[in-house]
């Protein structure tokens, strides 16, 4: 493109962080004057230091849902079992992302899990594959946009939305199970906003 053929560097200036995303290779994101992160756009958008970035760089927008760690250690389980309960679902931690709950002393407390849209599945296959992993909404809005489908709905409480594939049966006011992929989630301290894992 022009830019790289100026071989110039270039400081543009935007709220619109598609753009930054598609124009940068390297991002700063700042909120009340205040820098966030410095990354480039990948790095940003799989491993986003705290709350405001992972929710400021996306479309749609990242789904997040108030969970409660729950640690178990029993004589039958290798290691800790790290459990995600949100209303009355409970999700299964993957082992890639137990460790920073158990070293950082989560147990019983209250986090931010965060997922994007196109890490939620309502076909049955994953569904049948992750069953530690699905959550039930009534869908609101049905929004097709051609090679794919925005499904929005809310799960205990919480707006999510599901990015899938437009051969979908699912439709406005039906109750549909979708599978979470759990080693996609983030998750984030609720009082500082802070990271725990990605």
């Amino acid at each position: 493109n022009a830019i790289e053929r100026l071989g110039a560097t270039i400081i543009y200036v935007t709220h619109d962080q598609t753009e930054a995303m598609t124009l940068g290779t390297r991002i700063v994101v700042m909120k009340d004057g205040i820098v966030q992160q410095v990354d480039t756009p990948q790095t940003l958008y799989n491993a986003p230091c705290n709350l405001f970035v992972a929710g400021f760089i996306g479309s749609p927008q990242m789904n997040f849902l108030d969970a409660t760690v729950h640690l178990e250690s029993t004589v039958h389980v290798k290691g800790d079992d790290v459990q995600l309960q949100i209303g009355k679902t409970t999700l299964h931690v993957p082992a890639s992302k137990k460790k920073a709950l158990v070293e950082g002393g989560y147990d019983g407390k209250t986090v931010v899990m965060g997922i994007r849209p196109e890490h939620v599945y309502d076909d049955e296959a994953r569904i049948q594959a992750f069953p530690n992993s699905v959550v039930e909404g009534k869908i609101t809005v049905y929004e097709l946009l051609g090679a794919e489908v925005y499904l929005y709905f809310d799960t205990e409480g919480f707006p999510m939305t599901a990015r899938v594939n437009p051969r979908t049966t699912a439709r406005s006011g039906d109750t549909v199970k979708f599978a979470l992929d759990m080693e996609k989630i983030h998750i984030f301290d609720k009082e500082t906003e802070r990271v725990i894992t990605n």
